[in-house]
């Protein structure tokens, strides 16, 4: 059983950072034999993998026809994000004031890996890192319902940011508002965790505004 979740993590990661980066582009029929064969791994595992992502909104399952990667729907993005913002105001602020020593440890490495990745301009790289925090913040509030109910977010949003963040988006601000968020956690700062995060959804916010402007700006 162990094997088997470690093959369903594996493909999982994978392809949802195929998705996310449109070499999966949104709707596209997927063939769970020709993801195994792409990737090497059993037809089991990409099944689950793939029943997964469709829990986060990435994949559409439809009954006797197949699966399909989800279109992006931009005012639904900002739906999510109202969501988002309560969210992750809360697990920042958790996070700061429960984090262990190890975790602290790896929010500063990814601070690090953040602002290294902007200077560079590495989007892959910082699409990598985000992830990185998503998964971390989540461990570290120590909230199990949160967690639980962030995740269905986080794979929508890091690829609207990649389909978008060429026109729209200030790749830098957005590693340092990152930044910030994973220093304010290490340092135990709860209230600038809190604010941290929220400027970092206030930036979010205006991205997908600007992404879609005159179209659904306010």
């Amino acid at each position: 059983m162990g094997a088997r979740e470690s093959l369903t993590d594996k493909a999982y990661k994978q392809l949802e950072e195929m998705i996310v980066t449109l070499q999966l582009e949104p709707g596209a029929v997927l063939a769970e034999l020709e993801l195994g064969e792409r990737l090497q791994i059993g037809r089991t595992p990409i099944r689950e993998a793939l029943h997964r992502l469709a829990g986060e909104g990435l994949v559409l399952i439809l009954p006797r026809k197949g699966m399909l990667v989800t279109e992006i729907n931009p005012s639904k993005q900002l739906l999510l994000l109202e969501v988002r913002r309560e969210l992750e105001r809360l697990m920042a602020r958790t996070a700061a004031l429960r984090s262990t020593d190890a975790e602290r440890k790896e929010f500063r490495r990814i601070a690090k890996g953040m602002q290294q990745a902007a200077g560079k301009n590495d989007d892959v790289k910082f699409m990598r890192h985000d992830s990185e925090l998503n998964v971390l913040l989540a461990q570290a509030s120590h909230n199990e319902y949160a967690a639980r109910a962030i995740q269905s977010t986080q794979g929508l949003s890091r690829r609207f940011w990649y389909v978008h963040y060429k026109q729209a988006a200030d790749m830098p601000l957005c590693a340092r508002l990152h930044a910030e968020l994973a220093k304010r956690i290490a340092d135990g700062d709860a209230g600038g965790a809190a604010e941290a995060s929220d400027r970092l959804v206030d930036y979010v916010e205006n991205f997908t505004r600007l992404a879609f402007s005159p179209r659904i700006a306010a």
